[in-house]
């Protein structure tokens, strides 16, 4: 009998390890399709099979999988975002034509394309903010004025929050449309800028596999007008009312966006209209989330998400109630990492579950106002709320970093001081 094997297309820097190892302790044999599987540390370093090919290209694709196939038995396929493909279309389309487990291709077409998905909610009746899409610079502004400053002002497709920006006033509208249209953003295909209004209230988001909402979590921002997370918690602090209302608004948009297989992610703002849906996910989110709601109710969403592909039997179950959360590193300048120290005296500390750095002094810190921002994290984890910010805190106050700041033009070496993070809470939206 051929080994069972998982095909992974694409790679993920947090999730990534977790579905190989995942997928291993199920007795899957992990093999990974990539445009580039040196990027990817933890293939070479955990010995994972990898094989080159554009992932872009369909055709290709199937090719490959039709070659593994005469080795392996392909039980299932998934992946990641990052390929050139709308994030998971091409991967549904992958398992289509091979008969296996997976979601439908046209709802996540259009629930990838932000305007379309907003199209589908608006239909639906399920509270969004006021948005217009804009292709250049008059329709922005026109957008803008129609729907009133402030806006948030992003992409049509992308994510991690790359491109996504409050604009104030009209100095920072013209600025980030000089940005977004000005060739330092990469688009894959012409410009389609979604503008829309700023939804302001507390950050929620659910997690979902199927039709069924598995965990609500809530999250803090970094500085305005960009839009890096701070610090993430599950489960979120809510009233029996507010927790209802959330999971009736999830479930509305997977009925509205036919996401009724495998797992989905959905962000909210709870504004003076009650939950105001932000956006909506096909997918597991990444970083720190599936290890937050593991160590919070005991499902290993990824494990129970790689059952789901393989057609086995899954189990979605709380084992246990704790409340975890993970703070994320921010650096406030950019410059050259001198040193970052403190991790391993945090990692030691008693309700810490895990500490990890992403950067190595002497590296470069530009920060680019998304995702990319972070340069660590770390997770607590405690039967209370309240017990596991004061944990995070303590954690945290130990890990110290120095950065150089690049000189100007002209200018000496400046001198360098430790950072000591401190606990930001402004609210903000991706």
């Amino acid at each position: 009998m051929p080994r069972r094997a998982l095909v992974l297309v694409e790679g993920h820097k947090s999730n990534g390890p977790l579905y190989v190892r995942a997928a291993q302790r199920l007795g899957l044999h992990p093999i990974t399709l990539s445009a580039d599987p040196a990027q990817y540390d933890y293939l070479a370093a955990e010995g994972i099979e990898a094989i080159q090919v554009d992932t872009s290209n369909l055709d290709l694709l199937i090719h490959e999988c039709t070659q593994l196939g005469a080795t392996y038995g392909i039980v299932g396929i998934t992946g990641f975002t990052g390929i050139e493909e709308s994030p998971y279309v091409i991967v549904a389309k992958l398992c289509r034509y091979f008969n296996l487990p997976g979601p439908n291709p046209t709802s996540i077409e259009r629930c990838c394309d932000k305007f379309a998905q907003r199209q589908f909610l608006a239909e639906a009746g399920v509270p969004i903010p006021a948005y217009r899409l804009a292709s250049d610079t008059t329709e922005v502004k026109n957008s803008a004025a129609e729907i009133g400053l402030p806006v948030v002002v992003k992409p049509a497709e992308g994510s991690g929050s790359s491109g996504v920006r409050l604009c104030r006033d009209v100095e920072e509208l013209d600025e980030h449309t000089a940005y977004l249209l000005g060739g330092r953003h990469i688009w894959r295909c012409s410009p389609r800028i979604l503008v829309e209004e700023f939804a302001q209230g507390p950050y929620y988001s659910t997690d979902t596999m199927g039709n069924a909402v598995i965990a609500i979590g809530a999250a803090e921002f970094d500085r305005l007008p960009h839009f890096v997370v701070r610090e993430s918690i599950f489960p979120a602090p809510l009233t029996d009312d507010e927790h209802k209302r959330i999971v009736d608004v999830s479930l509305s948009c997977l009925q509205a966006l036919g996401l009724g297989w495998g797992p989905a992610n959905i962000e909210f703002r709870w504004t003076k209209r009650g939950p105001v849906v932000i956006e909506v996910n096909p997918r597991l989110p990444g970083w720190t989330t599936p290890r937050l709601i593991q160590l919070a109710y005991g499902v290993d969403l990824i494990a129970e998400h790689i059952k789901l592909v393989v057609g086995e039997e899954w189990d979605l179950r709380r084992r246990h109630s704790q409340t975890a959360a993970a703070r994320y590193l921010v650096p406030d300048r950019d410059g050259i990492l001198d040193w970052i120290d403190g991790e391993t005296r945090a990692d030691a500390m008693p309700g810490v579950d895990e500490v990890r750095i992403y950067v190595k002094p002497k590296k470069p810190i530009i920060r680019k106002g998304d995702y990319r921002d972070m340069i660590g994290h770390v997770i607590a984890t405690s039967p209370t709320g309240t017990r596991t910010k004061t944990i995070l805190q303590h954690a945290v106050e130990v890990i110290r970093w120095s950065i150089t700041p690049f000189p100007a033009l002209g200018e000496q070496e400046p001198s360098t001081a430790p950072h000591v993070p401190t606990l930001a809470t402004v609210p903000s939206q991706r």
